[in-house]
């Protein structure tokens, strides 16, 4: 069937043209906003971290717009579970991962919290547009708080790799990145859709399988690679930012562009799922915090484990038996 071959290579040309292009569109944005005199500290908290799920928002508006929302609320969730069950799990079989104080009192809860919010907007199997408005009206309230916080606690605060690059040269890498990011997204969503049709699965489950984790692979290969290298600190920090962000910047899209009706088991299967692992990875984190801690009368560093990282690869295992048993 050629037109199945065609759809895999669109898929495989869309993935790799999604890590190109974000880095691109990412690098360029964050460089124009630094030139501009905008602290990097804030274009980090911002332009970067959302930088991290510019391919699942792209995605999520080229699928909305085609009438396949089930696929952009599928990439979201599917992504959050790749995060936690896959990128962290290995990265953290590779070198453990510091587990900093403020990720218990600040990011956890938030993601707990964002967490409870989309299972509010998804338990009928269905987002209208109030629910996306919801989702992304709670975007700028908590990107304000985090500003806040770190500018009060700069020593929390992320050392992002903003390029320097003239204004010239970034505006240009800003609108190729931005025009290949795009055009990637398309010839990845088109080619989902076919692949969908000819094994008779609905967009839903190529949003949560291939699509999620095709998304996830940049930060997969980010962190591993930062964990051989030593340079894994941050690591935690982010992959629960971008699932904070994967949930309130991608998954409102279909809401407000397209609002899609999906089958009871993206509540019942797909969304409990997810905030089971969420849940798996908080208990853990905040256990063996207080653990070392205790042990240690405050001088000891929690970490990320092996023993951690192999429970939640387990999890993620068995949400693709679920899946697809």
């Amino acid at each position: 069937m050629p037109e199945l071959w065609l759809a895999w290579l669109a898929i495989l040309a869309g993935f790799g043209g999604l890590i190109w292009s974000a880095d691109r569109f990412v690098g360029g944005s964050a460089a124009i906003a630094s030139n501009f005199g905008i602290s990097r500290l804030i274009v980090g908290l911002t332009i970067v971290s959302l930088g991290t799920s510019a391919p699942e928002i792209i995605v999520a508006i080229s699928a909305s717009l085609k009438g396949s929302g089930d696929l952009a609320v599928g990439n979201a969730l599917g992504s959050n579970l790749a995060n936690i069950g896959l990128v962290l799990a290995i990265t953290a079989l590779i070198a453990p991962m510091p587990i900093q104080k403020h990720l218990l009192t600040q990011e956890v809860p938030i993601l707990l919290a964002v967490t409870l919010l989309a299972g509010y907007t998804l338990w009928d199997a269905k987002l209208v547009e109030w629910e996306g408005a919801l989702l992304l009206g709670c975007l700028i309230p908590l990107l304000y708080f985090m500003i806040r916080t770190k500018q009060q606690h700069p020593e929390e605060g992320e050392d992002s790799d903003i390029p320097e690059m003239s204004t010239g040269a970034a505006s240009l890498w800003f609108v190729l990145g931005l025009t290949a990011l795009i055009a990637s997204s398309e010839a990845l969503v088109w080619g989902a859709q076919i692949v969908a049709t000819s094994f008779g699965v609905s967009p839903l489950i190529i949003g949560l399988t291939v699509i999620a984790v095709g998304t996830s692979l940049p930060e997969l290969a980010a962190s591993v690679m930062s964990a051989l290298k030593g340079h894994h600190d941050m690591a935690l920090g982010n992959i629960i930012g971008s699932n904070i962000f994967n949930i309130l910047a991608v998954m409102s899209v279909p809401g407000l562009i397209h609002p899609p009706e999906m089958d009871e088991s993206v509540f019942s299967r797909d969304f409990l799922a997810m905030g089971a692992v969420t849940l798996v990875l908080a208990a853990a984190v905040t256990v063996d915090y207080w653990l070392r801690n205790r042990q240690t009368s405050g001088n000891g560093t929690a970490r990320l484990g092996r023993r951690i990282g192999v429970l939640l690869l387990a999890c993620y295992i068995g949400y693709y038996y679920l899946l697809f048993s």
